[in-house]
């Protein structure tokens, strides 16, 4: 039996490259990168406030698919084409998280991003 297992499911993307995007370890969650694109298109929307709610609702699918909540998450590293554009995935954070003293620690990065997107995040949860 393999060690780690694999994430997949109904509206978790698979990542393009040859590895999956999230990945389970006893008690332990970890992703790569989670896009905002369209989970049934497949297409990056044009605008952020989309993107970050994919994002959110991605994240959601995922810790449901590896048996938890969002609430397990545990560290959420955020990187966006602006940090100017935070206060739109604020919106988002504090809808998901909003307990201010029940939420994930996070840092936010700026930088470059492919194919349009401009948000994406990656996370470690403990269930």
């Amino acid at each position: 039996m393999a060690k780690r297992q694999r994430l997949k499911g109904k509206g978790i993307l698979e990542h393009p490259q040859p590895f999956p995007a999230a990945i389970r370890i006893g008690n332990m969650v970890f992703t790569s990168n989670v896009f905002g694109d369209d989970p049934e298109t497949h297409e990056v929307p044009k605008d952020l406030d989309t993107q970050c709610k994919n994002v959110f609702d991605a994240m959601r699918r995922i810790m449901e698919g590896a048996g938890g909540s969002v609430g397990d998450i545990a560290k959420v590293t955020v990187t966006m084409t602006s940090r100017d554009d935070r206060p739109t995935m604020n919106k988002y954070w504090t809808a998901t998280f909003p307990n201010e003293d029940d939420r994930p620690v996070r840092h936010t990065v700026e930088g470059a991003l492919a194919q349009g997107r401009k948000i994406q995040v990656e996370f470690i949860a403990v269930i």
